[in-house]
């Protein structure tokens, strides 16, 4: 085990938690957990979490919960590029201040992800398209299906930023996934296809296999069995990202052999 990270999920998961009027009962609660990542103590994944660098940054607006799940995989996305990762709760009509500021910031240009299938057409695109000095900003609206799409709708502040649709079929980490359907993508899957959408695709796919690392050992736990045998092929695959990456044009353009 490791110590706990960090960024800015952890920093808002112990804040909600200093708020919460009661302890807040996850499934599978009663599990010996490690603080860092997670998983069960005997099943820890500190020592194979990649250290990542990328051009793109994430803010994820998360519904009231969400911080405080064991389960929740946006907090995947921070562990392993916590320098460019965002992270707050979700309000229709009080948005954080910060969450406005880094709206604002010139620095960036911030895309809302979500499925194409959902309204707002005009504002529709598949292509990160590079604005001069500005760096890509992927809002991700981490909950439930229902809650994102409640965040979708009722979020304002949003209604001007354009929507970026991922196929994820098109990419190559796709064969990875877990999830059959495209729908079904959790938010830490989202962020490594929309990472290869915007040309990093080292990045995305460093964080496409600590996503299934997690997702195995976490799965393994429920159940109370040993992880399995795709385990081992996982760590060697981690490996090449335990050190951390260089922000250079190879590394967004290629994968590790």
């Amino acid at each position: 085990m490791k110590p706990v990270p960090d960024h800015a999920v952890n920093r808002l998961r112990t804040w909600r938690k200093s708020v919460s009027t009661r302890p807040f009962l996850a499934r599978g609660g009663s599990v010996p957990r490690c603080e860092a990542c997670q998983l069960r103590r005997d099943w820890c994944a500190c020592d194979w979490r990649p250290e990542l660098k990328a051009e793109a940054g994430f803010c994820l607006l998360m519904y009231d919960s969400e911080p405080m799940k064991p389960s929740n995989t946006g907090r995947l996305i921070a562990d392993v590029l916590p320098d460019t990762t965002w992270a707050f709760l979700w309000s229709r009509t009080e948005p954080h201040p910060g969450l406005l500021a880094l709206l604002r910031d010139p620095e960036w240009q911030p895309y809302v992800v979500f499925p194409a299938s959902e309204k707002a057409p005009a504002r529709l695109t598949e292509q990160v398209l590079p604005t001069p000095g500005k760096r890509p900003l992927f809002i991700l609206l981490d909950g439930t299906w229902p809650e994102a799409r409640k965040m979708f709708n009722k979020s304002p502040y949003l209604d001007a930023l354009p929507v970026l649709s991922v196929r994820p079929e098109s990419l190559s980490t796709y064969g990875m996934r877990v999830a059959p359907k495209e729908h079904q993508l959790c938010t830490a899957e989202v962020a490594a296809c929309v990472l290869e959408v915007a040309g990093e695709v080292q990045v995305g796919l460093g964080l496409q296999l600590w996503f299934n690392l997690f997702s195995s050992r976490y799965m393994a736990g429920r159940v109370n069995r040993w992880p399995g045998e795709e385990d081992a092929a996982l760590q060697q695959a981690l490996l090449p990202f335990l050190s951390p990456m260089e922000e250079n044009d190879e590394n967004r353009e290629s994968t590790p052999a």
